[in-house]
């Protein structure tokens, strides 16, 4: 299954089977599930969430696509515009994924908040010494 890019900035409430839906301005995306089931697939994009990359070939999205919620239970990613199937995970599995994906977050965040305090204390320096 081929997948195209289509930049929008609402999302619409009809998605067409195929196409990679994005918002830059709200930092989103979403799609039909590549199984056909017609479930709508949201993703957040951002350092801490999925990666979106465009080629000449079409969209990649990272990381992969893991439908748990659904009864499909898909797995897949969407790499230069080609959907690639990946296996089903176990409950294991899944409760591992989904705890890594949170460590990710939190450790990016903290990142975040360090580099403030830096930056406070930084411009604090420059202007108790000007």
């Amino acid at each position: 299954m081929r997948i195209r890019l289509e930049r929008v900035r609402f999302m619409p409430k009809e998605l067409v089977p195929g196409v990679l839906y994005v918002s830059e301005e709200f930092r989103t995306a979403a799609h039909l599930c590549a199984c056909g089931c017609g479930s709508k697939v949201r993703t957040p994009l951002g350092p801490a969430e999925w990666m979106l990359e465009e080629c000449e070939a079409g969209p990649s999205l990272r990381p992969s696509i893991g439908n748990w919620q659904n009864a499909c239970r898909s797995h897949y990613w969407i790499l230069e515009g080609e959907v690639v199937w990946s296996k089903v995970w176990t409950r294991e599995q899944i409760a591992t994924g989904r705890r890594r994906e949170k460590e990710r977050r939190g450790e990016y965040y903290q990142t975040l908040q360090r580099a403030g305090i830096l930056e406070r204390l930084w411009q604090w320096l420059v202007n108790f010494f000007r």
